[in-house]
């Protein structure tokens, strides 16, 4: 699997998917409706893409853009594979992956954007610290959660292109941050608990819902219809993970028995041991499972 995301013209994404797919699409633009192909690495890095634009009979056209503006090359080849090829090099970060085409940098108008107020700045930069901290929002979420945060009355003090500056400042010093973790953190430990309950047959979600009512709502249609039952926390209980706190768990049975919602309590903590999280849980269908002691270093992948 490629650690990237595929977009093309149709309105397609495609996460991690493997190299024959990634041949497939490429090999197949050039129709109307269907001319290009954008390629972005996970986790997303802002102003860095690599993108080929192809009709029927002509060249490739393959560009690439590291991190600005006036960063933005092109090249025309003449093959479906040569474009497969450098797509793959850059995808696996290899050395020299840009050798063989003819780079020529193309020049862009740069967008001038208008400084926030600083009383602004700080409180965007810590609602973005916090969405950051969180791991589960993507540049685009962060930025409309920015734009939209000081909106009263209908006056919009922030605009898109000034609220994705500090979300991507913030992000790309999360990028570094997390460069330092060495080995699995415990969001990764319980994000194996979960594939493993999912795969189980317990439907398991993370972040999912913005509370508990809409959760209970929305999780029977989360999942396969002969899932047994379910487990899920919610953006709140996220947020209080983030912040040091307990993470509280949700989960239930989807028939209306106690019996089998303290058996799904069952699974669910024995699926913690397995990857050495701590819980809390009385074992009965009423007690919430609160997993204790996390060290919340939520890895960015969107």
């Amino acid at each position: 699997m490629l650690p990237v995301t595929l977009r093309t013209e149709p309105a397609e994404t495609y996460r991690r998917p493997a190299l024959p797919w990634l041949s497939e699409l490429v090999g197949r633009i050039g129709a109307d409706g269907d001319h290009f192909l954008v390629v972005e690495r996970l986790p997303d890095e802002p102003d860095v893409f690599v993108q080929v634009w192809h009709e029927t009979g002509g060249d490739y056209q393959l560009e690439f853009r590291d991190g600005a503006a006036d960063r933005h090359f092109q090249a025309f080849v003449p093959t479906a594979a040569e474009v497969v090829d450098v797509m793959t090099r850059w995808a696996r970060r290899e050395k020299g992956w840009d050798l063989g085409p003819a780079w020529e940098r193309l020049e862009f108008a740069v967008e001038e954007v208008a400084p926030l107020a600083p009383e602004v700045e700080e409180e965007l930069t810590g609602l973005v610290r916090d969405g950051l901290r969180c791991g589960y929002d993507d540049r685009a979420a962060l930025s409309e959660n920015a734009e939209e945060y000081l909106v009263a009355d209908g006056v919009r003090p922030v605009s898109r292109a000034q609220a994705e500056q500090p979300v991507d400042r913030l992000w790309r010093e999360r990028l570094a941050e997390q460069a330092g973790w060495v080995g699995e953190t415990d969001p990764d430990r319980l994000a194996r608990a979960f594939a493993a309950l999912d795969s189980a047959g317990i439907t398991a979600r993370e972040n999912f819902a913005c509370c508990r009512s809409c959760g209970l709502a929305e999780i029977r249609g989360a999942g396969p219809e002969d899932a047994r039952g379910f487990v899920f926390f919610h953006a709140q209980c996220t947020e209080g993970a983030a912040a040091g706190g307990d993470l509280w768990l949700l989960y239930g049975g989807f028939e209306q028995s106690e019996e089998l919602t303290a058996s799904v309590g069952q699974e669910v903590t024995r699926a913690l041991d397995a990857v050495g999280l701590s819980w809390t849980w009385d074992g009965s269908a009423q007690d919430a499972i609160r997993v204790t002691g996390m060290e919340w270093k939520k890895r960015l992948d969107g």
